[in-house]
């Protein structure tokens, strides 16, 4: 049984981009899905003085640990002004002090998703471009534009046709 962790790149309780992580993982057949919460995981702003000061703090160290115990990651990204959510930055760039390789050779999917038609598609190819440098396996990626377009608002279930093919493509390419 594969095991995956997802997540969306967002802290929002209501999060669009969770909703659509946990449903592409979900995709997997016999998968053992894991949903993180990035509001578990919630430190100080990240700062040399502070990791000089106070070390790396114990929710970063859990996340390296909890991303090593799954077989693949799907994480789909939320997009302010452009690039990442504060709350993944900042968990990014804790768990980065810990370990460079953060995402420990795994195979990644890669998703964003917003309500209006760009779809986060900026976030998502920074995210993309860096992965290889933070030790993931980029297995695919997709954008998902106007979300509330293509999504049922009941069962979070992709209901555009194109975009759910799309999406049970990059969920084979995890076995490969």
């Amino acid at each position: 049984m594969m095991k995956i962790v997802a997540f969306a790149a967002s802290n929002s309780k209501q999060s669009i981009n969770k909703q659509l992580a946990r449903y592409t993982a979900n995709l997997v057949p016999n998968a053992q899905v894991n949903v993180l919460d990035l509001n578990d995981y919630e430190m100080p702003i990240y700062s040399s003085d502070r990791e000089t000061e106070s070390g790396i703090p114990a929710q970063a160290v859990d996340f390296f640990n909890t991303l090593g115990e799954a077989d693949a990651i799907v994480i789909s990204f939320a997009e302010h002004n452009g690039t990442y959510t504060a709350a993944y930055k900042n968990l990014f760039d804790w768990t980065s002090r810990h370990e460079r390789n953060f995402f420990q050779n795994k195979p990644v999917i890669m998703l964003a998703t917003s309500p209006g038609p760009g779809g986060a598609v900026n976030v998502l190819k920074t995210a993309t471009t860096s992965l290889p440098y933070f030790g993931g396996v980029l297995k695919g990626e997709l954008s998902v534009p106007s979300y509330y377009d293509n999504v049922d608002a009941q069962t979070h279930a992709v209901t555009n046709a194109d975009i759910n093919a799309q999406l049970h493509a990059l969920v084979e390419q995890l076995s490969r």
